[in-house]
Formats: structure tokens, C-alpha cells, sequence
């Protein structure tokens, strides 16, 4: 543990009580460190922005990349207040971000009725037999914009 982990955690769960002190949505809040401090914070906006894509660490990642001027959060730390879920998962994956720590861990989470396992699970489940039908459409269509990128010469990868 890095000397400044409780000083760094104990403001992702203070943002946590103060999101949903203010109804902002769930109990949840993230920051990210870099160089020894904060870049950004966030909360769960999820019901006030009516996105279910604004938890704590997707509202932080995107804040911090906005600051850096980067999709890439080298050398950041990610500090919350509960294990992340599968999509602020693949967030943070995405993020590339040096750690993360963690606060509650999903079991806790799932307590208080945010239970993710359905996703973890449905991740695991053939597309045909998934809860939600996904079907495919036009494949070969959309091969083609792929073909483009993989043959552009000025991509940016990532």
C-alpha cells in the first residue's frame, strides 16, 4: 500500500456520501491520482444525468482524460469506493491506468441491491442464448469501414 492510499480512498468514499446525500445516484465515488495528486474526481450521476453509463469511475476516467489531453491514463492511480463493475472494468482496461484500489468489494454492492452478477454471468453465455437478443446485421457492410482503418495510414492506435 502506497503511503497516501487512505488519504486518496477516504475522498473517494466522502465524494461517495456526498453524491448520494445530494440524490446525485448511487453510493459511489472514484478519483484519480497522478504525480501524488488529484486530477479528478467523480460520482454516481446515473439518475440525475439519466445515464447509465455515469458511475463514479467512467465520470472520473472521463474528467481526467479531458484534463491529461490523452485517452490514456499512464501513471494514474484510480482510487474507489467500491470494486468496479464490469463496465467501469472495461473502462479502466481501456483507461490503462497504473492501478486501482478499492474500497467495498462487489459482495457489499450487492447487499444493498446493486448486484452485478447477471453481467459477469451473461458475459459467460453464448450471444444466441443471452437475456437480451443480439442479432447481426449487415457484417459485410461494416467489414469494410474496418478494411479502411486497418489499411489508413494516419490511425492513431490505441
Amino acid at each position: 500500500m502506497a503511503s497516501d492510499d487512505k488519504k486518496f480512498m477516504r475522498r473517494a468514499i466522502q465524494l461517495a456520501h456526498e453524491g448520494m446525500d445530494n440524490n446525485l445516484g448511487g453510493p459511489f465515488g472514484a478519483v484519480i491520482v497522478k504525480n501524488n495528486s488529484i486530477i479528478a474526481e467523480g460520482n454516481n450521476n446515473v439518475t440525475t444525468k439519466n445515464d447509465p453509463t455515469a458511475h463514479a469511475e467512467v465520470v472520473a476516467i472521463r474528467k481526467a482524460c479531458e484534463k491529461l489531453s490523452s485517452f490514456q491514463l499512464e501513471g494514474c492511480t484510480i482510487y474507489t469506493s467500491c470494486e468496479p463493475c464490469p463496465m467501469c472494468l472495461g473502462a479502466i482496461y481501456w483507461a490503462r491506468p497504473t492501478r486501482v484500489v478499492y474500497a467495498c468489494n462487489r459482495q457489499d454492492a450487492a447487499n444493498i441491491d446493486f448486484d452485478d452478477q447477471f453481467i459477469y454471468d451473461e458475459l459467460m453465455v453464448d450471444m444466441e442464448d443471452r437475456k437480451i437478443p443480439f442479432e447481426q446485421v449487415l457484417r459485410n457492410e461494416a467489414l469494410t469501414v474496418f478494411q479502411a482503418w486497418d489499411a489508413k495510414n494516419d490511425r492513431t492506435l490505441y
